[in-house]
């Protein structure tokens, strides 16, 4: 079905429909993503309500426009963006920003889909709980468009992904009609998991509009390493060593590469260093223990354990020095950022085949050109951001002709493990050939025809996921 842009006489429509304060006065920032690698276009409308998404959607549904929707905008991707077509409306959740409710006991939190992450986090601290979820932009980030995107970040090895912090969602789908799946329960096992089919859908199925999310019990002690590994094979192997030492008590683990230092001083970043020479592997842990047992023994106990496999490593004696280290895997990003990647690669393996991926890559690699690489990311889950850039006191504008090769030839081999060319950011408009590249068939239908049952006219988010019809 053809889509029809959304032309002052719609608008007109919705200003008749929806208060004042739904229309951005400035747009300019919904249109945009953070690499600056899309312009978008579309007309910014900001609900207050389900009920206002609700009229906002049958609206789009009856005349045939398309809706994108968009919330704290920090994908990678493209899911937030539309360059070209119809001019479709942008579905912000700034304004559906309220803490329903907290329920310490059941640990439990309800918020709207627009909250910020970092504000649920402060939610559940202040109930006396955690809320796990974390990652780099949690300061903007916010809950419809984690659970759209079932986002990763650090401490998917102890707590699991976005889809396992969430209990239930409220959505609205593309007709306007509304969902209302905000369960609190443990237990259902009435049908179809709607919920799971909602999250990781990046806004192509419906608009998420809340959640009911999962809160833990906060680790009465918590500490943080950064050892010296010999090998990425020795990070496997000290990841399991870690596993039978200390269990479901990790809560991250990380596999930093040397060159991730040397741009972190290239780019200007003042970082305090951990070790005097910057090793050419290391690992990054933390671990959370409850009372009576201490973190730092326990950290200890694995460095002298794991003779052989690490060769230094400096335990975190306080809280002070334990942000000092996560600052530095947590602005190895802003660093990428300013050398500027040729081709960036979100990929994962299988964690015992990560060692062989980051042997066999810069071979196949170095066939296209002279290229560094940062390799580094989340092995307790084979999350690795595996990222090409030019050689020192080059640009990466003399290499745009080589960004297809590069990036083709890392996700080949990453296919090749049975692994997967998108391990936490999705799919969006960036990946959808990808996705039609190395997806299962099979898979690729029933995806498409829970899309042409759920959105029949194609409105929503036209394009992400699945190419637009």
């Amino acid at each position: 079905m053809a889509l029809n842009s959304a032309d002052t006489a719609f608008v007109e429509k919705l200003w008749a429909i929806l208060p004042e304060a739904a229309f951005a006065a400035d747009p300019a920032g919904f249109l945009v993503e953070p690499r600056g690698r899309w312009i978008g276009q579309g007309v910014v409308v900001s609900p207050a309500s389900v009920d206002e998404v609700s009229a906002l959607m049958a609206a789009c549904f009856e005349a045939s426009v398309p809706v994108v929707p968009y919330a704290g905008g920090t994908g990678l991707v493209g899911g937030q963006v539309v360059e070209n077509g119809p001019v479709p409306v942008v579905l912000s959740l700034a304004r559906m920003n309220e803490i329903r409710a907290v329920y310490p006991d059941e640990n439990v939190i309800e918020v709207d889909a627009g909250v910020i992450l970092q504000d649920v986090q402060s939610a559940a601290e202040d109930a006396g709980r955690l809320f796990p979820l974390s990652l780099a932009s949690e300061g903007s980030a916010r809950i419809g468009g984690l659970l759209a995107t079932n986002a990763g970040g650090l401490n998917v090895i102890r707590y699991g992904n976005a889809r396992a912090q969430c209990l239930g969602i409220e959505a609205v789908l593309a007709d306007g009609t509304i969902w209302n799946g905000m369960s609190r329960l443990r237990k259902d096992n009435t049908g179809y998991d709607l919920r799971d089919l909602m999250i990781g859908s990046e806004g192509s199925l419906g608009v998420i509009t809340g959640a009911s999310l999962r809160l833990m019990p906060r680790p009465a002690q918590e500490a943080t390493a950064m050892f010296v590994v010999r090998s990425p094979a020795a990070a496997v192997s000290l990841l399991a060593l870690a596993g039978e030492r200390l269990g479901e008590t990790i809560s991250a683990f990380e596999l930093i590469h040397r060159q991730g230092f040397d741009f972190l001083q290239e780019a200007g970043i003042d970082h305090k260093r951990p070790f005097e020479e910057a090793p050419e592997w290391s690992v990054l842990m933390k671990v959370g223990l409850p009372e009576g047992q201490s973190p730092q023994d326990a950290l200890e106990a694995l460095f002298e354990a794991g003779d052989g496999l690490v060769s230094d490593g400096v335990i975190a004696q306080s809280g002070q020095q334990a942000q000092a280290l996560w600052d530095i895997r947590e602005t190895i990003p802003e660093a990428n950022k300013r050398i500027g990647s040729i081709s960036s690669h979100d990929i994962s393996v299988p964690i015992s085949c990560v060692p062989e991926f980051i042997d066999r890559a810069p071979a196949i690699l170095a066939k296209i050109g002279d290229f560094r690489i940062n390799c580094f990311g989340h092995l307790g889950d084979g999350n690795l951001h595996y990222n090409v850039f030019p050689p020192k006191g080059r640009d990466r504008s003399e290499f745009v002709d080589q960004r297809d090769a590069i990036k083709t030839a890392v996700h080949d081999l990453a296919h090749s493990f049975g692994g997967s060319v998108s391990a936490e950011h999705g799919i969006g408009r960036l990946k959808v050939k990808d996705l039609e590249t190395y997806g299962d068939p099979t898979k690729l239908v029933m995806m498409r025809a829970i899309k042409d049952a759920l959105d029949p006219c194609g409105i929503m988010n036209p394009g992400a996921v699945l190419r637009a019809k």
